[in-house]
């Protein structure tokens, strides 16, 4: 049997001939891998999350033939209940991933939500249209921390084996918010007033925080930088030097731009003949959204599966397919356009968002940032510029607008298929 330790040798370990012994070190925390508790629970926060986000986003969005025709705005005005909002998140995303840098990422989601939902609710009791559209602008400033770092938060958290699927959840949240959130606005809208809507979605955000904060699990691999100028401009020329982020800025940019502008000038033009749906039949067909959950969901597991270079280009000619059917005078075969459209969309989203979370090691949260920077500057900027096009030639102008946009953002998707895979992370 080993004699135990002399009283010289623990009193003076510096003396004795044995190696020093080091303090143990803590193993860093593991990842959490599909199936765990810690996963489903990420999973869910993050899904009521983008879930909440999009809801009050997007819920006015059914409900601008209703503020034009209740404050006499044009279609290219009424768009800036929701044009409003995503410029001004567009515009804040990248300060947001700053402070998420420096004070965490679970705390800055958290108060995102709930001042968004604080001002949802104040934007039911607007006086007139100016007043309603500047408390969405100021919404889209207080809701921009949970998009800033969501994306973030789940390339950190989860192992990168199981985040095509924890990405393509948290992307279902959204659809599954945008489609809830129009459907709910319509059929209030119908049966009761607009305000009621707007107050509805808001009471609903702060029932949607409170979940979110308690069931989150807090940051493991996170880790505090300081904010300085130079990091920020240093993180930014270190991004754009990569091979494949700036065309998934770019692609980011031509998804949610022509995603929006569908669903804008869609009850415009669902509402009018030859269709002449009512406010709650435009608030159905908002349901098809429900496509873009499987679709999201579905994507990230093919992409996990087959690789994000050969399933993100495939998504974006679904896309291209259902714009084409949507030109079509008869509802059964606009409405299986706009499914497709909408299946492509989410599933191309969230192969890219995903795919810009595997290409960067260091400034995570600011490289989505910039992804999503694009993604809703697309949503304001080509959202306003289609309502021109809607007053110059109606939905073939918009149609012929998206073709476009969708044509480069294939040939960006398709030169992405020219990268090499990087390692694994």
């Amino acid at each position: 049997m080993p004699s135990a330790p002399s009283a010289q040798t623990c009193a003076y370990p510096a003396l004795s001939p044995a190696p020093l012994q080091r303090p143990p070190q803590h193993a860093p925390a593991a990842r959490h891998v599909a199936g765990s508790v810690a996963y489903r629970r990420t999973s869910a926060a993050m899904f009521v999350g983008g879930f909440t986000t999009f809801a009050m986003l997007y819920g006015l969005q059914p409900l601008m033939p209703v503020f034009s025709a209740e404050f006499g705005a044009s279609p290219a005005a009424a768009s800036g209940v929701v044009s409003a909002a995503t410029g001004t998140m567009a515009a804040m995303l990248i300060p947001a991933s700053l402070l998420a840098d420096r004070y965490g990422r679970k705390p800055l989601m958290n108060a995102s939500l709930f001042a968004g939902a604080i001002l949802m609710l104040a934007a039911a009791f607007a006086h007139d249209f100016s007043q309603l559209v500047g408390l969405r602008a100021l919404m889209g400033v207080a809701l921009a921390g949970l998009p800033a770092v969501a994306m973030a938060y789940l390339s950190e958290e989860i192992d990168p084996k199981s985040l095509g699927r924890s990405m393509g959840l948290y992307i279902a949240g959204n659809a599954l918010g945008g489609m809830s959130g129009r459907l709910v606005a319509s059929l209030l809208a119908d049966w009761l007033s607009w305000r009621w809507a707007v107050g509805a979605l808001g009471g609903f955000g702060l029932v949607a925080a409170l979940l979110f904060w308690h069931s989150l699990p807090a940051s493991q691999h996170f880790r505090a930088r300081r904010v300085r100028l130079s990091t920020l401009s240093s993180g930014v020329k270190t991004h754009f030097a990569d091979a494949g982020l700036p065309w998934l800025f770019l692609i980011g940019f031509v998804l949610m731009g022509c995603m929006v502008s569908l669903y804008n000038y869609l009850g415009y033009r669902l509402g009018s003949a030859p269709f002449s749906l009512s406010h709650s039949a435009l608030g159905a067909v908002f349901g098809l959204y429900v496509v873009g959950m499987a679709a999201s969901a579905w994507a990230g597991r093919l992409a996990d599966r087959y690789g994000r270079r050969h399933v993100l280009w495939w998504m974006v000619a679904a896309m291209a397919s259902g714009l084409a059917l949507t030109v079509a005078p008869t509802l059964w075969v606009v409405v299986p356009g706009i499914a497709l459209f909408t299946f492509g969309f989410f599933g191309a989203h969230s192969v890219a968002s995903s795919w810009v979370g595997r290409r960067v090691t260091e400034h995570r949260a600011l490289a989505t940032a910039l992804y999503l920077t694009a993604y809703y500057l697309g949503s304001s900027g080509l959202g306003t510029v289609s309502g021109l096009m809607w007053d110059a030639g109606g939905w073939s102008g918009v149609a012929a607008l998206l073709g476009a946009g969708l044509a480069v953002c294939l040939a960006a998707a398709l030169k992405l298929r020219t990268l090499e895979p990087l390692p694994q992370r």
